[in-house]
């Protein structure tokens, strides 16, 4: 008993701190519940690209895609128009130029070496060492003079490539250029090896923290493949509104009272027992949806309510096989048991398959079927805990190991049930399917 309350008050903790996070973090909603920003973008041939391919535009969309997730907004949709056009939708950003100015920078990081230029000048000439050697880029701050730096990582043949041009310009200066831009220009006083490099602000006073972090996005998205220009933009309001927002939270409620009224009135204690379980899995998983964070859009409120139903549907299998228990004679604490312990092979097998179908649908599947099969996948995993640890350790807790005396308060008759079978020397919390240890 010691062990059952102790995982009681630790699941009163987790529904405790599930209520904050409920109460400090707000809902991140998609396009077609808060609207946001449309962007039309067109590739653009160069000398070096003179026919837009359909593998340069899949290399493009995936890039786009990189940064767009990279301003933390979710259930957005870049998708192909045409032969080199892309249409790109962003949830709850209404400043186009913001996220244009984003999307649209090639983001070409270039390290280059001196070479003799007009009238004495500097000119740099390419390495071949750009950004698509590199691993990561982190956001970090020089421990001397405070200012905020890119870290750069290269992959292993990044990191070959920055060892040999370190010990190639030992004693020269080797120049960082970003989108054609001079960021800084150091002295290499020796080979450097590690695959590891740092930009610094140059001539400036260093980065802001805010320009570092945007460098960072745009180097960890990735270069475009070609250039890329806006030809279209426009702000877009929500296509449901917050009157159909209501109206599902409305639908929402009556559908969840409409299930715990029939749990209630035909598993009797086992149903009050379900609709708590039921209300603690709805708010972890609610919880859960605000610190991934998840963005909601009306198939990711289905693929919500849907898991609901899921969940309940675990507990009325927990339930039958616990009226079969008692039915067969079982006495109470080992009918609980053994009711849990045949179910839950069942309920383990239709999750799963639940959760390789969703995979396979996040996989994919468009912006939209992702969020649904994202928010099921959560639901569908919490369900599992809701059922198999929720439910149990109230129900334990509920009954202990005491005798049935009351079969009404499972839904049964008197006569429904046999005589159980009672063992003086062995315990009851050992008895599994009513065979004694």
């Amino acid at each position: 008993m010691k062990n059952k309350l102790i995982l009681f008050w630790m699941i009163m903790a987790i529904t405790l701190a599930s209520i904050f996070v409920l109460y400090k973090k707000p809902t991140s909603l998609g396009l077609d519940l808060v609207g946001g920003s449309r962007l039309m973008l067109e590739a653009q041939t160069s000398d070096a690209v003179p026919n837009i391919t359909p593998e340069i535009m899949d290399s493009l969309q995936y890039a786009i895609e990189n940064r767009v997730n990279a301003m933390g907004v979710g259930e957005t949709l870049v998708q192909k128009i045409g032969q080199k056009r892309l249409l790109i939708e962003i949830p709850n950003i209404t400043d186009t130029a913001k996220a244009k100015e984003f999307i649209g920078q090639t983001a070409q990081l270039e390290f280059k070496r001196p070479k003799p230029g007009k009238n004495g000048e500097i000119a740099w000439e390419s390495t071949g060492l750009t950004g698509n050697d590199l691993k990561k880029s982190l956001v970090g701050s020089n421990p001397t003079t405070g200012e905020w730096v890119v870290e750069l990582e290269f992959n292993l043949e990044g990191a070959k490539k920055f060892s040999d041009l370190t010990r190639e310009l030992t004693g020269k200066q080797m120049a960082i250029f970003f989108n054609g831009e001079l960021q800084s220009a150091p002295n290499v006083n020796e080979q450097i090896s590690g695959g590891k490099a740092q930009i610094s602000g140059g001539g400036k006073q260093g980065f802001e923290f805010a320009e570092a972090k945007q460098m960072v996005d745009l180097l960890n998205a990735g270069a475009l493949p070609v250039g890329a220009e806006v030809i279209q933009e426009e702000s877009v309001g929500p296509t449901l509104g917050q009157d159909s927002i209501n109206k599902s939270k409305i639908a929402g409620l009556i559908g969840l009272s409409a299930v715990m009224i029939f749990m209630i009135a035909y598993y009797r204690v086992l149903g009050i027992i379900s609709c708590f379980a039921l209300a603690i899995y709805a708010i972890i998983n609610f919880a859960i949806y605000k610190l991934v964070p998840v963005t909601l859009t009306l198939t990711g409120i289905a693929g919500f309510i849907l898991s609901i139903g899921m969940a309940i549907d675990a507990n009325i299998l927990i339930f039958e096989r616990t009226k079969e228990e008692l039915k067969a004679g079982r006495t109470l604490f080992t009918a609980i048991n053994s009711g849990f312990d045949r179910a839950f092979t069942s309920i383990f097998d239709s999750n799963m398959s639940t959760i390789i179908t969703c995979m396979i649908l996040y996989h994919f599947g468009a912006s939209m079927v992702k969020g649904f099969a994202l928010t099921l996948i959560i639901g569908v995993c919490l369900s599992m805990f809701s059922a198999i640890t929720v439910t149990k350790n109230f129900m334990h807790l509920t009954f202990g190991s005491k005798e049935m005396k009351y079969p009404g308060m499972f839904g049964l008759r008197k006569e429904d049930i046999e005589n159980a079978y009672v063992a003086e020397e062995t315990k009851r919390e050992k008895a599994k399917f009513g065979v004694l240890d």
